[in-house]
């Protein structure tokens, strides 16, 4: 299997819709009661804060990969 890069914002896409599959599972399950609307806070957090986690680590893996101006002497 080949390796890939690990991209944290996807993690944190899937976190935030596990726990909101969580949510309405237990509600399936009659464990507690969910609202129909609960997920959509959730889903639009876990959105925005994936987008931001990505734009941040891409910014990072770009300067990382920017070694500079070479063959500049003093």
């Amino acid at each position: 299997m080949p390796r890939h890069e690990f991209q944290p914002g996807k993690l944190v896409a899937g976190l935030f819709l596990t726990a909101g599959g969580i949510a309405y599972a237990g509600d399936a399950a009659g464990w507690w009661e969910t609202e129909w609307f609960a997920i959509i806070p959730v889903v639009v957090v876990g959105l925005c804060l994936a987008g931001a986690v990505a734009t941040v680590t891409h910014a990072v893996r770009r300067r990382r990969a920017d070694p500079g101006p070479r063959g500049v002497t003093s």
